[in-house]
């Protein structure tokens, strides 16, 4: 099972992600979650504390590693080096365990002011492409709207293309324009969690906007979310309402792959 989960900042896509990791690993499965946005807040949400995330380096960071697995030296860094670094080891090497889910935290290509940044954004994109097809584990990825760590290849055979929304023109706008940038990648299916869902007329501006055979379910707002973010806790253990609403979605994603 590989899964790709989107969405704007603050809709909650990474409560989703880490919940939805945390029902797989429950199921003893082996859960490996991938945290591709720049603004890395999975870990927290897994469950590690903040030490346990201090001791954590993006593999953007790893800049001897890129070096040693693209051949980029510090002359030739972004002019020469292979564009299919070996990268099979990596998860196994890098990926921190919590609560059943291994973590491995990708970090962000910064470009403002480094110069040319290529052997990064290669290094991201080939471990992303060896975490959707060859690994037997159940892969989660928590990623921000855009899409540039996805490639034709791999994202074609994705078993779920999850939007996280929230009732709001700019978070459906994000779900239209995600919708475009993954048809442009070769994938047509693509599915939605409306999240922060309050009540019914909330429900129904959602159904109103999102086709039906896209929309997964709905999750609603809970200030028990708020409270474990404020706690630095997993929301997993917060609230059982999110929970139980997540794991009705889980089992709908899993009838798909029956």
């Amino acid at each position: 099972m590989k899964i790709a989960i989107t969405g704007k900042g603050g809709v909650g896509k990474t409560t989703f992600a880490a919940i939805l990791a945390r029902l797989y690993a429950d199921e003893g499965r082996k859960v490996l979650a991938a945290d591709v946005d720049p603004d890395a807040n999975l870990g927290m949400a897994l469950g590690f504390t903040q030490p346990e995330l201090e001791e954590i380096t993006p593999i953007s960071k790893m800049r001897t590693l890129i070096a040693e697995r693209t051949g980029a030296s510090a002359e030739t860094f972004g002019k020469f080096f292979k564009i299919n670094p070996k990268v099979d080891d990596i998860p196994d090497m890098l990926a921190k365990e919590k609560n059943g889910v291994k973590l491995l935290v990708m970090g962000t290509v910064e470009t403002g002011g480094s110069g040319c940044v290529c052997p990064e954004h290669v290094m991201l994109k080939q471990v992303i492409s060896h975490l959707i097809i060859r690994r037997e584990d159940v892969v989660i990825m928590d990623m921000e709207a855009g899409l540039e760590h996805l490639g034709r290849g791999t994202s074609s055979i994705m078993d779920q293309f999850i939007v996280v929304i929230e009732p709001g023109e700019r978070s459906i706008q994000t779900y239209h324009k995600v919708v475009q940038l993954a048809g442009d990648l070769g994938i047509k299916n693509v599915r939605v969690v409306a999240n922060k869902v309050r009540n019914s007329d909330d429900e129904a501006y959602i159904k109103a906007r999102i086709p039906e055979a896209s929309l997964l379910g709905f999750v609603h707002y809970e200030t028990d979310i708020a409270e474990a973010d404020r706690a630095g806790r997993s929301p997993y253990e917060y609230s059982e309402k999110a929970v139980a609403e997540i794991r009705a979605i889980k089992a709908r994603i899993d009838k798909d792959q029956a």
